[in-house]
């Protein structure tokens, strides 16, 4: 008789967790990635269409972000900064790399030595 008892509650309770399981939310992300891991990895291999081609990209990134009330992840702003750079916009790489210094202050020795070498920029502006 305890074996009866057991599978007529057992289907229940079973019924009852998926039930209160499929209520639970997924948290909402901290960050957007977008496309930024493969555009890293162009990047880094020397491949992709050039810088113009990957800023077009990851500001269109950037605006699905805000449109999505996400953020950028770290060091976004610091690769789009060297993009601007290498597209040789050094105030819109200077801008970018101050937006990274401000969001990741942990990342200023690192922006402030990217802000010298590849804009010819101070770095201990804030």
């Amino acid at each position: 008789m305890s074996i009866d008892l057991s599978r007529r509650l057992g289907l229940p309770v079973v019924l009852a967790c998926a039930a209160l399981a499929g209520c639970v939310q997924v948290p909402k992300p901290l960050y957007g990635w977008g496309s930024y891991q493969g555009q890293v990895y162009a990047y880094l291999k020397g491949q992709g269409d050039g810088p113009q081609a990957q800023i077009s990209v990851l500001e269109a990134d950037l605006q699905r972000f805000r449109s999505a009330g996400l953020s950028a992840p770290p060091g976004y702003h610091a690769h789009l900064g060297l993009l601007y750079a290498a597209a040789g916009k050094d105030d819109a790489a200077a801008e970018q790399l101050l937006t990274e210094k401000t969001l990741f202050p942990e990342s200023a020795t690192y922006i402030d030595f990217l802000l010298a070498n590849k804009t010819g920029k101070a770095g201990n502006n804030k």
